[in-house]
């Protein structure tokens, strides 16, 4: 099984802490966003991790031939940004020969079992499986909404009038034919130009485990107080 690890993004709303050290290498109880992912993948059965990386490269470059884990860590690094659908694209030698692969965004602290969700998306016979959990603003969130069977009819990136609360959490499972829908642009973004193309095909699977996404100071300060660790699986925020 392999993963696409997104952490490209230059942590802007997180600045002062990513002046110097990039997003994926802060600290949570004193270890690294990165660290946890990968104890995560490697939990899970995931033996091959592609991060892309943008923002303080050699830092991640010797984070990951320092660090200890099982999981092969593939780093790419994108002097110029490909947006996360683009670095899937790009990247898609990396899947050759796989059934399906994970799609997991860098910046999302979570203790979601990864096994679990796997065995859901292997008994559907649809493209993707998006983890997506309830929010408190979904105006800042992507969006989905299904029909009775658990099928995404719609997904709007930030919408101003959000039809649910349902939102996607940065955690997917996909099939290397959900390449075939990515546009050419880039950057090109999976939110706002991938997933809008592929309703009808992906299915949701709802989860009640910790999730934060890490993007601000305020929720980077929270999950310091809120997180339980990945050997707790109990309902988050």
């Amino acid at each position: 099984m392999k993963a696409f690890l997104l952490a490209a993004g230059s942590g802007t709303r997180l600045r002062p802490l990513t002046d110097n050290v990039p997003k994926c290498l802060l600290p949570i109880h004193g270890v690294p966003l990165l660290q946890i992912w990968l104890d995560n993948c490697e939990a899970a059965g995931i033996g091959d991790v592609l991060i892309n990386v943008h923002a303080h490269p050699q830092m991640i470059r010797d984070f990951v031939a320092s660090c200890k884990s099982k999981v092969n860590v593939h780093v790419a690094e994108e002097t110029t940004l490909l947006g996360s659908a683009g670095t899937l694209a790009e990247h898609h030698s990396f899947i050759d020969g796989e059934d399906a692969f994970f799609v997991l965004y860098g910046d999302v602290l979570t203790n979601m079992d990864l096994i679990e969700m796997l065995a859901f998306h292997q008994t559907k016979k649809q493209l993707a499986s998006l983890a997506i959990h309830q929010v408190p603003d979904p105006k800042q969130c992507g969006i989905v909404s299904l029909d009775e069977g658990g099928t995404i009819k719609a997904f709007i990136e930030k919408p101003e009038h959000p039809e649910s609360d349902w939102a996607f959490s940065g955690v997917m499972i996909a099939r290397p034919q959900v390449l075939d829908f990515v546009p050419p642009q880039r950057p090109v973004d999976i939110g706002f130009d991938l997933l809008p193309r592929l309703l009808g095909k992906m299915t949701a699977y709802k989860f009640s485990q910790y999730l934060v996404d890490i993007g601000t100071l305020q929720n980077y300060g929270a999950a310091q107080s809120s997180w339980p660790g990945l050997g707790e699986r109990n309902k988050g925020d």
